[in-house]
């Protein structure tokens, strides 16, 4: 089947379509053949980073009459294929119940929520060359970023005037000061939301944010979507998804 041109055509437009229509939430499609297979997004923002891709199941047991179609379909596309081998194949395929498979889908979209939030760590992380005085500042943000912090109090703690503070940081973490602290805060609230109990509310304030709208704005740019919606969205607000082994799928910068 995979020498095959229009089969072969059929599966990157099932793969195209899980890349482009898989960005706010993991979504599950299906094949000409039955089978289910699922992607949930990795994003910062609105860059989507790669896809976690599981493998192919039924979420229905295999019929006589959905194999039928199979075949009439691989005849239509010309595909030489040996039908005894094709029959055990199919009938032998996993079948997932409902809801082991909306778990297995859940936590896959919990570990790309995961692996969102660590790729977004990366970029407040120590640089490898760093002067100690940024060091210095970094340890300053972290252990006061859930109070009133101001560009002047964390300049002091790094001996260094505004200005220059400003352009050594920014060299060393490609941020700006507003911005890593807004990221800083930020990853608190996404861990607090881990935990469903947690008002929005009051993780913004516990975070260090000091208005609801300026949470909501800084949340949505570097998130890509609304504190609820995300809280929504990592506590199971997603419909049936998919998965058995997941699988990471880069996409280009």
């Amino acid at each position: 089947m995979a020498a095959n041109n229009q089969s072969c055509a059929a599966c990157l437009r099932l793969q195209q379509r899980m890349e482009t229509e898989a960005i706010s939430e993991t979504k599950t499609f299906e094949c000409f053949s039955g089978m289910a297979e699922s992607a949930a997004p990795i994003r910062i923002g609105e860059k989507i980073l790669g896809h976690l891709q599981t493998g192919q199941v039924l979420l229905h047991p295999p019929t006589r009459n959905r194999f039928k179609k199979i075949l009439n379909q691989l005849t239509t596309w010309d595909v030489a294929i040996d039908r005894p081998k094709l029959e055990t194949a199919y009938f032998k395929t996993r079948v997932v119940a409902k809801k082991q498979y909306e778990s297995m889908v859940r936590l896959l979209s919990v570990f790309a929520q995961h692996l969102a939030t660590l790729s977004n760590q990366v970029m407040v992380q120590q640089a490898a060359a760093e002067a100690p005085a940024i060091t210095k500042a970094r340890t300053y943000i972290a252990e006061h970023q859930n109070g009133e912090l101001s560009l002047a109090e964390v300049a002091r703690s790094a001996n260094m005037s505004e200005f220059y503070f400003c352009k050594m940081f920014k060299k060393a973490t490609g941020l700006t000061f507003t911005d890593y602290l807004a990221r800083m805060r930020t990853e608190a609230v996404k861990q607090m939301l881990l935990n469903p109990h947690t008002r929005v509310s009051e993780a913004a304030y516990e975070a260090g944010f000091q208005s609801l709208s300026q949470f909501n704005r800084v949340f949505g740019r570097i998130v890509g979507e609304s504190p609820t919606a995300y809280r929504e969205r990592v506590h199971g607000g997603t419909p049936l998804l998919g998965g058995s082994t997941p699988r990471v799928f880069s996409r280009a910068a």
